[in-house]
């Protein structure tokens, strides 16, 4: 148990810390329960959750979000099209985006997935120097999904 000038005063029963927090004017707050034994602080309750809160939204802030850009071919693409689509993911992943490329098939474009497969292949070989690919190639209902993020070993 930890009392409310910092100081570690080692394990005492439940009755003796509510004692010693009610004679300090602030609460018992449970710290670590999963610690054996529990760690618990005299504390003023408000000013623990006010501070814990503190901490989870700077955690929050420091976290990194990683923006998913998405571009959408079919196999009839031609490969002129197919050139803009690619300089795009190209910069998104230049800039540290993760590119989902999506082939739709319509009709009876689903019985030759080897046609899209095979331009799959192109998109990644022809990125390969600013991204990898993080997710092959794989059916998703009606479209063909690969999924490009940056490549940050290059850099």
């Amino acid at each position: 148990m930890i009392i409310a000038n910092g100081e570690n005063i080692g394990v005492v029963s439940i009755e003796e810390a509510l004692r010693l927090a009610e004679e300090a004017g602030f609460d018992l707050v449970e710290v670590a329960p999963n610690a054996n034994p529990p760690v618990c602080r005299v504390i003023d309750y408000g000013k623990f959750i006010y501070e814990k809160n503190k901490k989870e939204k700077e955690a929050r802030r420091a976290q990194k979000k990683v923006e998913i850009k998405e571009i959408r071919l079919r196999p009839k693409t031609t490969s002129h099209h197919r050139s803009f689509k690619v300089r795009d993911a190209r910069r998104w992943l230049e800039e540290g985006k993760k590119v989902k490329v999506r082939i739709r098939f319509r009709g009876r474009e689903r019985d030759y997935p080897e046609i899209a497969m095979e331009d799959l292949k192109e998109i990644a070989e022809e990125l390969k120097d600013v991204g990898i690919v993080e997710q092959k190639p794989s059916f998703e209902g009606r479209t063909l999904l690969m999924v490009l993020a940056p490549d940050t070993g290059k850099k």
